[in-house]
């Protein structure tokens, strides 16, 4: 007989714990639905099934423990088990294309996962309570894969944890506080400062005269999917729907969200020395100056495209920063720029930002580490009697995490290529009609959390004329994504239950 070596007890003890709160957050959309007399029994049934289904789930086992086998098992779970949740008010309110339990899984998994990428294109007949819920979980997701960064994910090795000491010169970035309940309060306050800040600003501006179409509900959803680097916009034309005050605010916070979190607290505990040594920061900063610029170059020089220098400009650093940051959020559809633009916005989806972020993909610090250890690697090759270590902000990185980086990178790039043909094949199966570049962008968009691909999944498009066997794989990938890969392999390793 097989002995399980894991405590899957603990492991969905945990998950419960965390469902059972969830029910908390459901309450405010519940409360706008109150408030505009909306149907208030989307988000009754939910919170009923999450708070009963998570006490349930907590109550499996009185000794919790959460070693390294339960940790993966509870991160795999956590993010699987509310993107499950999430879909219930989809369903349950029974308007438009989420009303189809795919849909609603396929839009809750990208919500929960801060993906963005939507099958909505109705987006009038929805309820004010539920297009609250779809920004709102994407908030929670920014929230939660921030904490699960530094809190869990450190512990087991994934996220670039051992990095992140190096970058933020803090030797261990899940303990900036000696518990980690006041770490997770530490970073939930600076993400909801910058949340509010930005309400705020976007109020603010409406007030002045600078955008007039931007109601206190917009000012509210918007930020919400903002910081978190997420991207559902509760308007069909995105953040293209507003003025240019608000297009060139946004910028900034899309950043700021893909900036390491933890590089931001010291900086506003005056401690600015981290980030001016951080070469992650300064290669960050760098891609998306030098992407922007060669992005304005090619708008200039496509004789389709009609625009001031300003509006040149703002497009140009909005789409970078959108999709390198991963929130995909659209001023303009770039859909009908030139193919060297779009393959320009196709290699951003490939960046992402800094570790200890909100954001996706496969983030600039292994780039960076890929980029020095290749170099050093031809440096090597003519010179195989020198040990040359691979430096990063002063440290030299050890030889097992470059290993890590280099796999995981590798890893990255085949299920991408993975996912593509098998989107083409779907497509040729059962449609729709898409090219080889289509299925690319709509394998990057999701495997990489980003949003808006290319073609009928573009920045004003959806992901609803897709299959449902093509939307599923897709859920997988955003689900995989979304927790850096390795919980998920681990999981499927005979080792990891018997050993």
């Amino acid at each position: 007989m097989v002995r399980v070596r894991v405590d899957w007890r603990s492991s969905c003890s945990f998950v419960g714990t965390i469902l059972k709160w969830l029910s908390v957050p459901l309450c405010l959309p519940a409360v706008v639905a109150l408030l505009y007399a909306e149907p208030l029994v989307p988000f009754a049934v939910t919170i009923a099934v999450t708070f009963v289904l998570g006490l349930g789930l907590e109550n499996l086992t009185e000794e919790r423990t959460l070693g390294h086998r339960e940790a993966f098992l509870m991160v795999a779970l956590t993010w699987f088990s509310i993107a499950l949740i999430g879909a219930i008010p989809f369903v349950t309110a029974g308007r438009g294309a989420v009303a189809y339990p795919v849909n609603a899984l396929f839009e809750s998994t990208s919500g929960i996962t801060t993906t963005g990428a939507t099958v909505i294109t109705d987006f009038e007949i929805h309820a004010q309570s539920i297009m609250l819920w779809r920004q709102l979980i994407q908030w929670l997701g920014g929230l939660g894969i921030l904490v699960l960064a530094t809190a869990v994910l450190s512990e087991l090795g994934v996220g670039g944890a051992q990095l992140m000491e190096t970058e933020t010169r803090t030797r261990d970035v899940h303990k900036l506080t000696p518990r980690i309940e006041e770490t997770a309060r530490l970073l939930s306050s600076l993400y909801v400062g910058l949340t509010v800040l930005q309400m705020a600003l976007f109020y603010g501006l409406h007030h002045a005269g600078f955008a007039p179409n931007m109601t206190l509900f917009d000012a509210v959803a918007h930020p919400l999917t903002t910081v978190s680097t997420s991207g559902f916009s509760p308007q069909p034309l995105s953040i293209g729907a507003f003025s240019p005050a608000i297009q060139w605010v946004t910028i900034p916070f899309m950043a700021l969200g893909a900036t390491s979190f933890i590089l931001l607290y010291f900086t506003l505990q005056g401690d600015t020395s981290r980030l001016r040594q951080s070469e992650e920061f300064r290669f960050y900063v760098s891609l998306l100056a030098l992407f922007t610029i060669v992005v304005s170059i090619l708008l200039v020089n496509d004789p389709d495209f009609d625009g001031t220098i300003e509006a040149t400009l703002r497009h140009a650093a909005f789409q970078v920063v959108s999709i390198m940051t991963t929130t995909g959020y659209a001023t303009v559809d770039f859909n009908v720029w030139s193919a060297a633009a779009k393959h320009m916005l196709f290699i951003c989806m490939f960046i992402g930002g800094m570790a200890g972020s909100t954001t996706c993909s496969i983030k600039t610090l292994r780039w960076l580490v890929v980029i020095k250890a290749f170099r050093r690697d031809l440096f090597t090759a003519t010179h195989p009697s020198v040990i040359r270590p691979v430096w990063l902000s002063g440290d030299a990185v050890d030889e097992e995490s470059v290993r890590s980086i280099y796999a995981y990178t590798l890893i990255s790039l085949v299920i991408f290529a993975a996912a593509t043909v098998f989107l083409v094949l779907d497509a040729s199966r059962v449609g729709p009609d898409i090219g080889e570049f289509d299925a690319m962008g709509a394998a990057a968009a999701t495997f990489l959390n980003i949003g808006p691909g290319f073609g009928v999944a573009g920045p004003f498009g959806s992901y609803e004329p897709f299959s449902d066997s093509a939307k599923l794989a897709m859920v997988v990938l955003m689900w995989v994504g979304r927790i850096e890969i390795l919980p998920v392999l681990v999981l499927l390793t005979p080792a990891y239950w018997r050993t």
